[in-house]
């Protein structure tokens, strides 16, 4: 591990063991002067209560009085029932700065990022994080997530877009974290993201570019010495075949937004003739 990696590790010392756990936040990008600003943590646990259960017996002040009261059971509960299945201790002290972490099941996680259920944390996972505790299942999960949010931001973008532009789509998704809210996002802190962690994005995405370049449905040459450029087939054949691979229960809150995304005459008439034979 390097040595950054060794520092955000370091909260994993005072909590009871994970099954997975990565830290992201705003203060890691390279575009970030300022290192003060909280660092976040998701934790995968084998079972959430006794998870729970543990830590409030080690770190009661984590939590609010008000949910520590609750105990370890109802804390789960609202996670699962309220929340968006992870509970979230913030403003968490830790050597001079705060960390927030949020609780949740391995198990449940892995099938958030494989359904799209609550667009949450698979959406997070889309975007660069530093992976402290490694899980190979989390890990398998996550490439269909990737492959997923690549072919839901193509679907969304013009016939011709640079490689920034895919990032930022791919971005605009998991910075939302609601389908709904898809063409609302702050553009300014979407651009901040990508141009923070590039290379990262392209470290992650290049195996689902690289596939869908074999299969036809992209093409590629350099725009510079760090960025390139893409076109993609349009045809309803490249358009259906993406839209297979963007995760089931999320096609439907798709089609509306595709429809609404209507970049040129020509995106226009791609997608209605598509969902049309829906």
């Amino acid at each position: 591990m390097d040595p950054k990696s060794l520092e955000l590790a370091t909260p994993l010392q005072i909590l009871p063991p994970v099954e997975f756990c990565c830290a992201y936040g705003s203060s890691l990008l390279s575009n970030n002067n300022d290192k003060t600003s909280m660092v976040d943590y998701i934790l995968g646990v084998l079972d959430p209560i006794e998870w729970h259960s543990k830590n409030l017996e080690r770190n009661r002040h984590h939590y609010s009085k008000f949910m520590a009261g609750l105990g370890p059971k109802a804390l789960a509960w609202v996670a699962n029932r309220i929340g968006a299945g992870v509970h979230f201790n913030p403003f968490v002290e830790w050597k001079n700065k705060e960390i927030k972490y949020g609780v949740v099941g391995v198990q449940d996680l892995a099938r958030e990022v494989l359904t799209w259920d609550k667009f949450f944390l698979c959406g997070r996972l889309q975007k660069p994080v530093h992976v402290l505790v490694d899980n190979w299942d989390i890990r398998k999960a996550n490439l269909v997530n990737l492959k997923s949010a690549t072919s839901a931001a193509l679907l969304l973008l013009p016939p011709e877009f640079s490689e920034e532009d895919l990032y930022a789509k791919i971005c605009s998704l998991s910075y939302t974290g609601d389908l709904r809210m898809l063409f609302a996002e702050d553009k300014n802190k979407v651009n901040k993201i990508v141009r923070g962690s590039f290379e990262s994005f392209r470290s992650m995405y290049s195996p689902m570019l690289q596939e869908y370049a074999v299969e036809g449905l992209l093409r590629s040459h350099a725009l510079s010495a760090n960025q390139k450029s893409f076109k993609q087939d349009y045809s309803l054949s490249a358009t259906s075949s993406l839209f297979s691979t963007v995760i089931c229960t999320t096609q439907n809150q798709m089609a509306p937004k595709l429809q609404l995304n209507k970049e040129s005459v020509k995106m226009e008439k791609r997608l209605l003739i598509l969902f049309a034979k829906l």
